[in-house]
C-alpha cells in the first residue's frame, strides 16, 4: 500500500457513514501504518455527509442527517466576545437551556427538533449518485475538517443537545437534520439570521395549550372546557386575546394559567385534578352572578368584559392562587367552599377605584406578575387570609406608592 493510503478511519451507524481520508484517498480498510507528518493537523481530512442537493435564490444548499453526538463537536457558536455588528447571531441565552435539555431527557421516545441551519466557511464538494434524474440531487457532501461550521439557526438546540448527551449518551446515535449553506461572508450570514427570524411568529398560547398532551394542567383545562357548564361553549380555544365582539367569556390560555396556579404543588392524580379543578371553578361561578347572566343571555360577553374584570386573565390567575391556598389546607369541598362565600361581596366592576394600580394600570387591565400579586392580596383581605412575606412586601410597596 502506498504511504499516502496509510491512514484511514471509518465509523458507521444505521443512518450515516463518516469518512476521514488522507491525500484524497478513501477506503473502508485499515492498514498497518508508518508515521506520517501532515503539513497541518487537519490537512487532507474531511467529513463526508450523505446529502440532498437543493437550490434557493440561485445558490446550492445541502440537507443531511447528522448524529447528535457530532453536533457539539463540529458546530460552533459565533464569538461571544465580539460586538453585535461583528457577529452573525445573537448571544446564547443560557436561561433557555435547562428547559430545552429537560424536554429532550424527559421525552427520549417522543421529542421533536427541527433542522439546524449552518454556514460552512470552507469548500463543499458534492458527489452526486448519477449525472441526471433524481440521482443528481442525492449523493455525498465532502467538507474539509479544517472548515468552520457556524450555526445560523438552532444554537439553543445545539447547546441543549450537548447538555442532554452528557446525561444520556445513548442519544448520540439519533440524528437531526442539518441544512448547509456556503459561508459567503459576515454580511451574508447576518442577512441569513435576519431572514430566518424575520417572519417567525410564536403561536398563540391558547393553541399551544390545546395541542399540548404532556402538560397535566393543559389536559385538565381541555376537559373542563368541554364538559363544565361554566365553560362549555364560552372558551376561546385558539386565540389568546378576545375581540370586542367575541361571544366568548374566557381564553383557554387564561383558564390554563388560573388552573395551573390552582393545582400548583398539589399531589393528586390527573383524573382527580380535573374533578377538583372543575368543582372549584363551578364554586367560583356561584359567587359571580355575571357569568351566569352571560350564559342565560341576559348580559352579553362583550358587556361583561367591558364592565367587569372577573373573566380576565389576571382575575382567573388570582382566583387560582387563592384556591391553591385553600386546597393546601384541605381538599374537602365542605371546608374550602365555605371560605369562598365572602367573594360575593367583592366589587369586580372596572369603576371600582380599588382596582386602580392593582389590576388596572392606566385604564387597562394589566397581567404583570406584580399586578397579579396585588390582586391576590386584595382578595385575601376579603377572605380573611394572611399574606406571604413576598405578598406583604409587594403590598407595602403599593401602599407606599412605590409600586
Amino acid at each position: 500500500m502506498h504511504e499516502e493510503d496509510a491512514l484511514v478511519r471509518q465509523t458507521r451507524d444505521a443512518s450515516q457513514r463518516e469518512y476521514v481520508k488522507v491525500a484524497g484517498v478513501e477506503s473502508e480498510a485499515v492498514a498497518p501504518m508508518t508515521r506520517i507528518v501532515p503539513p497541518r493537523a487537519s490537512a487532507g481530512f474531511e467529513y463526508v455527509f450523505p446529502a440532498i442537493r437543493g437550490i434557493q435564490a440561485g445558490r446550492e444548499f445541502y440537507v443531511s442527517m447528522c448524529p447528535l453526538r457530532l453536533i457539539p463537536k463540529i458546530f460552533i457558536f459565533d464569538e461571544d466576545e465580539l460586538p453585535p455588528e461583528l457577529r452573525a447571531q445573537r448571544l446564547l441565552n443560557k436561561g433557555r437551556l435547562p428547559a430545552l435539555t429537560k424536554y429532550i431527557l424527559d421525552n427520549p421516545d417522543d421529542y421533536v427538533f427541527s433542522a439546524l441551519t449552518a454556514s460552512v466557511d470552507g469548500s463543499m464538494d458534492f458527489d452526486s449518485h448519477s449525472p441526471d434524474g433524481t440521482g443528481f440531487r442525492t449523493g455525498q457532501l465532502r467538507i474539509p475538517m479544517d472548515s468552520r461550521f457556524l450555526i445560523n439557526d438552532g444554537q439553543h438546540r445545539r447547546a441543549a443537545i450537548e447538555l442532554a448527551l452528557k446525561e444520556n449518551p445513548d442519544l448520540g446515535e439519533e440524528t437531526i437534520a442539518v441544512v448547509f449553506f456556503h459561508d459567503a461572508g459576515l454580511a451574508r450570514s447576518q442577512q441569513m439570521f435576519a431572514d430566518l427570524n424575520r417572519h417567525a411568529v410564536r403561536p398563540a398560547r391558547s393553541i399551544g395549550v390545546l395541542y399540548d398532551h404532556r402538560d397535566i394542567s393543559a389536559q385538565v383545562v381541555r376537559v373542563m372546557a368541554g364538559r363544565s357548564t361554566v365553560f362549555k361553549g364560552y372558551v376561546e380555544m385558539e386565540k389568546s386575546n378576545l375581540s370586542p365582539r367575541s361571544r366568548m367569556m374566557f381564553t383557554l390560555s387564561a383558564l390554563y394559567y388560573g388552573t395551573q396556579a390552582l393545582l400548583q404543588g398539589l399531589e393528586i392524580k390527573p383524573g382527580e385534578a380535573t374533578d377538583l379543578a372543575q368543582s372549584y371553578w363551578e364554586a367560583i361561578d356561584k359567587t359571580l352572578p355575571e357569568w351566569a347572566m352571560v350564559r342565560n343571555r341576559t348580559l352579553s360577553a362583550t358587556e361583561m368584559r367591558r364592565d367587569f374584570i372577573h373573566s380576565h386573565g389576571i382575575a382567573l390567575h388570582a382566583l387560582g392562587r387563592i384556591g391553591n391556598s385553600l386546597l393546601r389546607e384541605s381538599t374537602a369541598p365542605s371546608k374550602w367552599k365555605k371560605q369562598l362565600t365572602p367573594l360575593k361581596k367583592v366589587d369586580w366592576t372596572r369603576s371600582n377605584t380599588d382596582w386602580e394600580g392593582r389590576a388596572i394600570v392606566g385604564g387597562r387591565v394589566s397581567k404583570s406578575h406584580q399586578n397579579v400579586t396585588l390582586t391576590v392580596n386584595y382578595l385575601r383581605n376579603h377572605l380573611g387570609l394572611g399574606l406571604s412575606p413576598e405578598e406583604r412586601r409587594v403590598e407595602d410597596a403599593y401602599l407606599r406608592g412605590d409600586a
